[in-house]
């Protein structure tokens, strides 16, 4: 069992030794910012994603568990059809996730709002027109970012169905592999817009999507103003009520138990803090209906914000990773009813994936 952080320094690796004891096994691109990455289960390879500034985007794989990488072209738009036309550039890889069962198969979703495809393990890269291509794109805006950007991208096991999610600018359905796409935000509701637009699929922002792998029926979405559940693979949300508060970044799904996820509550969008300072992991086990704030082994008094991609669950469906950023990083063995402090020494950790 290994758990991958990409923090604002560097890739980290770390190996449980016993329940309850990590160790640091692998570390990468150290002073480097590590925004995304992959670890992927169909061929071994450990794509990381990096965010060098001035230097842009780059895309690393490894083939030998993170001792080593090599380069691969990042994700890039069309240059301006007309010289000298300042055209539309990627700023940011913030989503990578498997496309399908054939190994090498991947999507790229980034910041600004662009959804990229490789069949070559990340050697190439084409712009998905599907989604590019929307009427709509021209009402959405950067949640947190000066642009928009695809941060959540769920894919069915044959790779038909693929759901991504944009902040701002909703939740959006594919069928047939990223062909087309269509919105789907019914029962979504931003509350920061004008009443008149309170509903408007352009202007949602999920801050992050999960779904669960038994049941792909059910999806849960931390949106910017609350929670929402879906019963019916996207086709409908609806509002859920989660203590001590439903603002937050990060959600997690239960694999194989559809009425399990856990959410990390901070106070509200211009507070963004835990609530009473007092950090907890909101887990609910019937759907939504109810919800038990855990926090064993957890800090009374806190600071920390955990990151769309910081709340992390293992195939297993017991074992979580809360990685914030602060630098501290705490592992559940039994579902978030108690937790380990791993490490408070890291950077802030912009990603934790399992493998």
């Amino acid at each position: 069992m290994v758990l991958h952080l990409g923090t604002r320094k560097g890739y980290l690796a770390f190996h449980r030794v016993r329940r309850g004891q990590w160790r640091i096994a692998r570390a990468a691109f150290v002073g480097d910012p590590v925004s995304q990455l992959l670890p992927d289960p169909r061929d071994g390879r450990l794509y990381a994603a990096l965010d060098l500034g001035h230097f842009g985007v780059k895309l690393r794989v490894s083939e030998d568990q993170g001792a080593s990488f090599e380069d691969l072209p990042a994700p890039a738009l069309p240059a301006a059809p007309v010289p000298d036309a300042r055209a539309p550039s990627v700023s940011l890889l913030w989503c990578l996730e498997a496309a399908g069962p054939a190994p090498g198969s991947l999507w790229c979703g980034t910041i600004p709002g662009a959804l990229f495809r490789s069949e070559d393990a990340g050697r190439s890269w084409e712009l998905n027109r599907g989604l590019w291509e929307q009427p709509s794109r021209s009402e959405w805006f950067g949640g947190g970012y000066p642009e928009p950007g695809i941060h959540s991208v769920l894919v069915s096991p044959d790779g038909r169905r693929v759901v991504c999610g944009i902040s701002c600018g909703g939740v959006w359905v594919s069928r047939d592999g990223g062909e087309t796409f269509e919105v789907a935000t019914r029962g979504m509701f931003a509350e920061y817009m004008p009443p008149d637009r309170r509903e408007d699929p352009a202007i949602q922002d999920p801050h992050r999507l999960a779904w669960c792998e038994a049941d792909r029926n059910r999806i849960w979405c931390q949106h910017h103003n609350g929670f929402f559940r879906s019963d019916d693979g996207a086709g409908r949300w609806a509002s859920v009520d989660v203590p001590p508060s439903s603002f937050g970044f990060a959600v997690a799904a239960h694999p194989s138990d559809p009425d399990t996820a856990w959410s990390a509550p901070l106070v509200k969008d211009e507070c963004r803090v835990p609530v009473d300072r007092r950090m907890v992991v909101a887990r609910t086990r019937d759907g939504g209906d109810s919800w038990e704030s855990l926090d064993r082994g957890l800090p009374e008094d806190s600071f920390a914000v955990v990151y769309r991609h910081g709340l992390a669950v293992d195939a297993s469906g017991e074992v979580l990773a809360l990685a914030t950023t602060t630098g501290a990083v705490w592992i559940s063995e039994d579902q978030g009813d108690s937790w380990d402090l791993v490490t408070h020494q890291l950077p802030p950790v912009y990603a934790a994936r399992w493998s």
